[in-house]
């Protein structure tokens, strides 16, 4: 079974916040890598993709069997995606953290 994988406008936005903190923390650096901030985008992307074949992998974020989150692994630490399987073809990423934020946006 493959699901249809979607983006709210607040995941959406969730992703160019992320770009651009990383893309003004690399340009604040002497050394700093210019192409961290793709790369770290493209990694989330791909970690979202893998939710076509498997959502139910993922770690339960509350009380619901379908609200969840997916760990994306980047660097020493990663982001976090929470997403909701909206029913037998279609997941919703609903936001997306930095593992060092507080909380979802």
């Amino acid at each position: 079974m493959t699901f249809r994988v979607r983006l709210t406008r607040e995941a959406e936005s969730d992703l160019e916040r992320l770009f651009d903190f990383v893309l003004e923390r690399e340009l604040a650096r002497a050394d700093g890598d210019l192409t961290l901030p793709e790369r770290a985008i493209a990694a989330l992307r791909a970690g979202i993709a893998t939710l076509k074949a498997s959502p139910f992998t993922c770690r339960k974020a509350g009380q619901s069997p379908f609200l969840r989150e997916l760990v994306v692994s980047f660097g020493h630490s990663g982001y976090v995606a929470l997403f909701e399987v909206d029913d037998a073809t279609t997941v919703t990423v609903l936001s997306v953290r930095h593992q060092l934020e507080d909380d979802y946006h």
